[in-house]
């Protein structure tokens, strides 16, 4: 066996242990939310987030200033205020659509990347990959089914979240050119953390005691699995663990189904295999072209 073989291996453990602690936190979310509004719970966990952030970036830049040094100012800004809106509209489709749903919809946001990486970031999509897109978004019309008189709006949310997590990932990646992640991340929680301030400060509710056991878990789980992502993407290759990111779909679903009751319909679950191949036949071609 290879170190590199021995390393990957790590990483794909590593990642599925992090899909876990990611839908832990989605579940989380969907219960608070439920009681209290989502922007405060938003807010108290980019607090923590931020925090954390703060820690890293002095633990491995040698200073928050050295962190923080950026040629494009604006756009690190641009992502973290993007991914705080996009997780409070994802937590807001679990509400409203459960976590079974709003994460077989959310599957199809690699294929959103994909499609929108070539006008956006001006890389090559074939046709291959261009079917696959296709493909994928069948399946999300299996799961919507749009024509059907039951068909709920509230999937809309859960797309919404899904394109604007879409667009995170090619702003992230359009930074990358010119900044080192290290910077990346700390502009994601900061800004993310700012914004948040402002608009959740003035929709504070008391919380119940035993509320905030789960808040604190909560913030928990968002800094042990971002720390858990470092570590996967320090140990192995990026394109041999990123299919395993789907494991996040499989918890989530579980969770959902026994700690909410939530059901899997057979249009959900035909739908989301539809998207889960065609995502990770994307991911195959991208890691053949590179």
């Amino acid at each position: 066996m290879t170190a590199g073989t021995d390393n990957n291996r790590l990483g794909i453990m590593l990642m599925i242990l992090t899909t876990f602690v990611f839908a832990m936190q989605d579940g989380i979310s969907r219960h608070l939310a439920a009681e209290y509004n989502v922007f405060m719970v938003v807010m108290i966990r980019y607090w923590f987030f931020a925090a954390f952030v703060l820690t890293l970036a002095r633990q491995r830049s040698g200073s928050i200033v050295t962190a923080a040094r950026t040629t494009q100012p604006l756009l690190q800004i641009g992502r973290g205020v993007l991914l705080a809106l996009e997780i409070c509209v994802a937590i807001q489709a679990f509400v409203y659509l459960g976590l079974v749903e709003s994460h077989a919809i959310f599957a199809c946001y690699p294929l959103m990347i994909a499609a929108l990486s070539g006008p956006i970031l001006g890389e090559k999509v074939g046709w291959r990959r261009w079917a696959a897109i296709g493909v994928g978004f069948v399946g999300i019309l299996v799961i919507l089914q749009p024509g059907r008189a039951v068909f709920s709006p509230y999937a809309l949310v859960a797309l919404a979240s899904a394109l604007l997590f879409a667009l995170y990932g090619l702003m992230t990646r359009y930074a990358a050119r010119r900044d080192a992640s290290a910077t990346s991340f700390f502009w994601t929680g900061v800004s993310g953390a700012v914004v948040m301030t402002i608009v959740g400060a003035s929709h504070w509710q008391p919380m119940a005691s035993g509320d905030w056991a789960w808040m604190g878990l909560l913030c928990l789980t968002g800094a042990s699995g971002h720390w858990l992502l470092i570590r996967v993407y320090e140990v192995a290759e990026a394109s041999a663990v990123q299919p395993f990111a789907y494991f996040q779909l499989v918890f989530a679903s579980a969770l959902g189904v026994l700690a909410f009751g939530e059901t899997i319909r057979p249009n959900v679950l035909v739908g989301g295999m539809i998207v889960i191949s065609a995502g990770l036949f994307t991911l195959w071609r991208q890691r053949r072209a590179a």
